[in-house]
């Protein structure tokens, strides 16, 4: 079997190993694919990975040898399902693989509110603390978490394990679930519940037609003006100049989050610069650990596929 990599630099820029994959085939891989190469390099390949890379109806029907697509990654909206079912094309995904990763990540955000570590270290290191009369000082006030509430939307696998990470810094946590679905132990609350009521609100829900803007001008005017705004899901779920108007304004604490809109970010991306805004570059799936479990489960799949046992299809 020939498989082609696409976009194989994202997941591996060489820190881990193709080993699975390729005992499976002939493999080739790409750091990166441009649109305009994209049906050349899949030529008579029957098996392609990839992240980001667009797979359209024009390309499948360009490519009749291709049987196979999987996606290395849980979001599969850059493949044209339809058009795969239309030229009987198996689509696989990688589910669940960052949860611990991602709840990971959570936390680090909410800590560097709370405890404002870069900002004391930028701060020593430039030399303030040599200057200081006294053994300590801290720039801004500093929080405990214990005690205050985490509000979680969304409540899937990563919801739940940040409850879990919350519950050890006990913290309070109350959820707003699809349809308002019991969520175990936790308390379940509606929307305007959580918003008003959350010291640290963290997302995790898909980008849907419902859930897309969902931090708009109205839900950020429900929050407490002390209250933090995580999101680790989708770009989408944030109006992003509503939510930099919140921020000038003073209107919420602060906002953290490794997804944007548009990825990666535009020159101008409303929250660029924005004050009280800790941005990082996608990054909260990527530990080294959760890129082999990633890479794992893509060899698995497609293994499974050849040996005629399809798992984690989504089409």
């Amino acid at each position: 079997m020939k498989i082609v990599v696409l976009d194989g630099y994202g997941v591996n820029p060489g820190d881990v190993s193709w080993k699975e994959i390729e005992q499976l085939g002939e493999l080739k891989v790409y750091d990166r694919t441009a649109p305009e190469n994209v049906i050349e390099r899949i030529g008579n390949a029957e098996a392609i990975l990839l992240n980001k890379v667009k797979i359209t109806e024009d390309i499948v029907s360009a490519c009749p040898a291709l049987k196979y697509i999987g996606v290395l990654a849980t979001g599969y909206n850059v493949i044209d399902i339809e058009a795969c079912k239309k030229h009987g094309i198996t689509v696989t995904n990688i589910p669940a693989y960052s949860t611990n990763s991602v709840a990971q990540h959570v936390f680090a955000l909410i800590l560097n509110f709370s405890n404002l570590v870069s900002e004391h270290s930028a701060s020593v290191h430039n030399g303030d603390w040599i200057k200081n009369p006294d053994f300590c000082y801290w720039l801004k006030p500093l929080t405990e978490l214990s005690g205050k509430t985490l509000g979680i939307f969304g409540f899937g696998n990563i919801g739940r394990q940040t409850a879990k990470i919350a519950h050890a810094f006990n913290m309070n946590v109350i959820v707003h679930t699809h349809n308002n679905k019991p969520a175990d132990e936790e308390k379940t609350v509606s929307t305007e519940e959580l918003f008003s009521t959350s010291d640290y609100i963290t997302l995790h829900a898909p980008l849907t037609k419902e859930t897309e803007n969902l931090i708009n001008a109205k839900t950020l005017s429900l929050m407490k003006k002390t209250a933090v705004l995580i999101n680790t899901a989708r770009g989408g779920l944030v109006n992003e100049q509503e939510l930099r108007n919140a921020l000038d304004n003073r209107m919420i604490a602060g906002y953290a989050a490794d997804v944007l809109v548009n990825e990666p970010m535009a020159e101008d991306c409303p929250l660029y610069k924005a004050p009280s805004c800790i941005i990082t570059p996608h990054i909260a799936w990527a530990p080294k650990e959760t890129r082999e479990r990633l890479l794992g489960i893509a060899a698995e799949n497609l293994r499974s596929f050849i040996e005629g046992k399809k798992i984690n299809t989504v089409s």
